[in-house]
């Protein structure tokens, strides 16, 4: 999408996390919840490689900001923050043998670098396109996700691209790339903090579309409180979507780049991706050349 005082920790053996896995985001700032590493799921356990030590916010915890909500990425689930994001961060923290804690953050904190330099986290994860401007002022990790984005408005709407959307109410989430894609087309949407406020706006009759990442409102529309819309068009971006670190924090990015890694390799991610989001395609979360 175009959506550190730090103690030393010694990683420890790497498990792989159980649960399944693998859409910009808002939310409150300075919520935190601890969420103990991921059990490992049949036959994905592995011996780690020595790996170096890692400077983190908190002693024995990785701090991850995230804006909630943004299911299927992350969500508050029965009181716990569970999501595709969730499940891979849980794998990292269960490389450097720690747990992990959830900080609830602004958006445009994340993806500006604002927060990681800030030291509020010590990694974003929040369903984050990487883009060569938050490049400028975050360090990505390989791409983990592959995603486009969608409008969303009521069924039989004929908003069908976002040509068809001038002149009709538009609603955009902040400092996101969908933003950026129906300002780029000469559009002006009314800006929101989240997912939700958008939705809400389009079921109050005070947007007539909404444009946000194709998974998130693929899961808005599961419920069926909201058969009413649909999916009017779906615009194939190239996006993919990487988790962010302080630039320069290689340590830390090294250890999630090979977590990614072994995810894919050993069937973790594939787990991951099915319980979050369906049916794996055959180039899932491949990295980019170059």
């Amino acid at each position: 999408m175009i959506r550190n005082g730090r103690r030393t920790t010694t990683m420890g053996a790497l498990v792989a996390a159980a649960g399944l896995l693998l859409a910009g985001c808002g939310g409150g700032d300075d919520e935190t919840t601890d969420t103990p590493a991921a059990p490992a799921p049949t036959g994905a356990v592995s011996n780690a490689p020595t790996t170096p030590d890692v400077e983190l916010v908190s002693d024995g915890k990785l701090t991850v900001c995230t804006s909630l909500p943004y299911a299927p990425f992350e969500a508050n689930v029965d009181g716990k923050v569970q999501g595709l994001d969730v499940d891979l961060m849980d794998l990292v923290s269960a490389q450097l043998g720690v747990t992990t804690e959830i900080r609830d953050t602004g958006f445009d904190g994340i993806q500006s670098g604002a927060a990681l330099n800030a030291g509020q986290c010590d990694i974003a994860a929040a369903g984050m396109t990487i883009t060569p401007e938050r490049q400028q002022s975050i360090d990505f990790s390989d791409p983990y996700f592959d995603a486009n984005q969608a409008l969303l408005s009521k069924k039989g709407s004929g908003i069908t691209s976002l040509e068809a959307a001038e002149g009709k109410k538009l609603t955009s989430q902040e400092a996101t790339t969908g933003e950026k894609y129906a300002r780029d087309a000469g559009l002006d949407p009314v800006s929101v903090g989240t997912p939700d406020l958008q939705f809400n706006a389009l079921k109050a009759g005070q947007a007539d579309v909404a444009i946000q990442d194709l998974p998130v409102v693929s899961e808005w529309l599961k419920d069926p409180a909201n058969a009413d819309f649909e999916i009017s068009a779906t615009i194939e971006t190239g996006e993919q979507y990487g988790f962010g670190v302080k630039k320069g924090n290689t340590a830390l990015l090294d250890v999630v780049n090979s977590v990614l890694e072994g995810a894919r390799t050993d069937g973790t991610y594939d787990e991951i991706y099915s319980k979050w989001i369906g049916e794996v395609p055959s180039a899932a979360a491949t990295p980019a050349a170059g």
